[in-house]
């Protein structure tokens, strides 16, 4: 048994610290707003939402309130409004901590490809490549591997890349690992994972 989507992204909650201002990508990350809990987070979404909330109740949905994956979502008591370009000025800007993103695949020196998959599915970079220049720290939550059982955590990446060297964690529903000097170092393995599990789903080094 490896982790879930939920567990996942509660252990991704687990690297916010109090007073930060962290961006949530699509897919799995956007859960990351129901585990937040009684930290102090801002969470930013670069269609110009500062202070998301988690997911609404079933029947509180508010149409004109979308994070950038077109999921309803809540407001808090201080969020604040703004257009795309004074969002994408506070991510360029330096302002943002942490990136918190899904990927469809990681090299073990950290390069990041998300965004497309040539001939299959392009939807455009959308801010990813911003995010990841400009935020302090970036995390990566995804399945460790494809549908097809193939490993996520390359040597290489295949597909065009977002940002070169730019992941600093992955987590994903076999453990945690930090890129780290030579590879991937494991941190934590999921409940119900063992080690040599995880490194056998792995294509990228685990260094020591």
């Amino acid at each position: 048994m490896a982790w879930d989507r939920n567990q996942m992204a509660a252990r991704a909650a687990q690297e916010l610290e109090d007073g930060m201002y962290v961006n949530l990508g699509i897919g799995i990350p956007t859960l990351v707003a129901n585990y937040v809990g009684d930290k102090d987070i801002t969470l930013q979404s670069e269609n110009g939402m500062l202070g998301m909330g988690p997911f609404p109740i079933e029947g509180d949905e508010d149409a004109d309130l979308i994070n950038a994956g077109k999921q309803t979502i809540t407001e808090l008591d201080r969020t604040a409004y703004f257009d795309s370009a004074e969002s994408f000025a506070m991510i360029r800007g330096g302002k943002i901590a942490a990136a918190i993103l899904g990927a469809m695949e990681v090299a073990e020196n950290g390069d990041l490809a998300n965004w497309m998959i040539p001939g299959k599915l392009v939807k455009g970079m959308g801010g990813a490549m911003d995010l990841v220049a400009g935020v302090g720290r970036v995390i990566v939550v995804m399945d460790h591997a494809n549908k097809h059982g193939e490993s996520k955590l390359l040597k290489e990446c295949t597909l065009p890349l977002t940002g070169k060297g730019v992941v600093d964690r992955i987590i994903t529903n076999f453990g945690v690992l930090d890129v780290v000097e030579g590879g991937l170092k494991i941190v934590e393995v999921a409940d119900g994972v063992t080690e040599d599990e995880l490194r056998a789903a792995t294509e990228a080094t685990i260094v020591n």
